[in-house]
């Protein structure tokens, strides 16, 4: 039959045609987001992961310099002098200290309310303001923990060395406790700066991506 009818093989042709389109359509978008989704959980968990061993480090360096402190005798021209040491008759090490204990509680907050969305399965950075503002904290934090651990690595060593063409002595051979606490603190401290400049560099990354 040729009245304008089509033939039942040009029929059958165009019709799966159309379907198989369709179909397409509908699972491009699916399948995509899917993607889009396993991106941002990786980087949420890369987040939480950051900010937990941040606070580990921050609280290590904070309780080693708050338990910096010891008393000695030290030899000045065969007399012997009583001293006795603490974190606190240092700024530097104050500054330290202080500094370790905002970096805590700035990961304690930012790592409970990733946990917090995690678990409620919610994107840990839920807009670009959010990631902006946690980008600028994570590198305030991190430039004012390395000023802090670089001011008390100075004091430390000249602890160490003493004072040139003087009789002061090295203060950390009677000292050692002390001094080996100090030490320990400012190493958790870089570690701590290290750590946020990390969490900086995923959240640019984060950024370029969503």
């Amino acid at each position: 039959m040729t009245n304008g009818r089509k033939s039942p093989s040009e029929g059958g042709i165009q019709m799966p045609e159309a379907k198989f389109a369709t179909e397409s359509a509908t699972m491009s978008g699916p399948l995509v987001s899917g993607s889009d989704h396993r991106a941002r959980l990786k980087t949420d968990m890369a987040h939480t992961i950051l900010r937990f061993l941040c606070l580990l480090s921050s609280l290590i360096s904070l309780c080693f310099m708050a338990s910096a402190k010891q008393s000695a005798n030290v030899s000045i021209y065969g007399f012997s002098f009583p001293v006795y040491s603490k974190w606190s008759f240092a700024h530097s090490f104050e500054y330290l200290l202080g500094m370790s204990a905002a970096v805590a509680a700035h990961s304690l907050l930012q790592l409970l309310l990733s946990m917090s969305k995690l678990y409620k399965k919610l994107p840990v950075i839920p807009s670009r303001n959010h990631a902006w503002l946690i980008f600028a904290g994570d590198q305030v934090f991190a430039y004012a923990m390395m000023s802090a651990a670089s001011a008390a690595s100075g004091v430390t060593n000249l602890n160490r060395t003493g004072i040139r063409h003087t009789p002061l002595p090295d203060f950390c051979k009677p000292l050692h406790r002390f001094c080996e606490h100090i030490a320990l603190s400012i190493a958790f401290g870089f570690l701590s700066c290290i750590v946020l400049a990390i969490s900086t560099i995923l959240d640019v990354v984060w950024l370029s991506k969503f």
